[in-house]
């Protein structure tokens, strides 16, 4: 059994990875800025801790991880504000890998989206260009840390039921790369369980090969 922490715990994503974790047998802390969402989160099994990252300091956030073995980023600022949007999917984050390393938290996951990266081509008028920005360099600076970090990279969420079969590095992302939330969780799940896993950024979206196959195929 291992001490897990979700940030963003009442994300959709989140959700269905803390159901699936603490079925597993882990001890699930999903963090929340909403006290309305306890309920929801407990449901999954998961202890509720409501925490206002994108206002919380390093310190604080160290303190909250203290005792966890590994940390998930599933948090966002869901658009619409590019000032919040660099406040929670930049800084914050930034922030909960510093508060990770410090609290001996060694593994972090984070969830990012498929192409995410400094050269994302998003224009810069486009609504979704803080976001894009946001991501890369959070990605970017996990990767500098000393923290056994894995990026994951899905494509367009869907709602659709788990499949538990995916494709990792689709060659061809224009031709569609629908991701139902409940692969990515357990995508999410299989990863801290996979060493193989740690210091590589996985691209993915359905598919066809097993979750764990395809997270361990050369």
């Amino acid at each position: 059994m291992s001490r897990i922490a979700i940030i963003g715990g009442h994300g959709k994503v989140a959700l269905h990875l803390s159901r699936i974790l603490s079925d597993e047998g882990h001890d699930v802390t999903s963090f929340i800025r909403n006290p309305d969402h306890v309920a929801d989160v407990t449901e999954t099994g998961a202890n509720a801790q409501v925490l206002d990252v994108e206002n919380s300091t390093t310190a604080e956030l160290a303190q909250a991880l203290d005792g966890h073995d590994a940390v998930v980023w599933s948090a966002g600022a869901g658009g619409g504000n590019p000032d919040r949007t660099y406040a929670v999917d930049r800084d914050a984050a930034i922030r909960s890998m510093d508060a990770a390393a410090e609290a001996g938290a060694k593994r972090y996951v984070m969830v990012s989206y498929i192409g995410a990266a400094k050269d994302h081509g998003v224009p810069a008028d486009n609504p979704f260009f803080a976001y894009a920005e946001a991501k890369a360099a959070a990605d970017d600076y996990l990767r500098a840390t000393d923290l056994d970090w894995t990026v994951l990279g899905p494509g367009t969420l869907t709602d659709e039921p788990a499949t538990g079969l995916i494709q990792t590095d689709p060659e061809n992302p224009g031709s569609g790369t629908q991701t139902s939330r409940a692969n990515v969780a357990l995508v999410t799940a299989a990863v801290l369980e996979l060493p193989g896993t740690i210091h590589r950024t996985i691209a993915f979206k359905d598919g066809t090969a097993d979750v764990v196959d395809a997270l361990t195929e050369d």
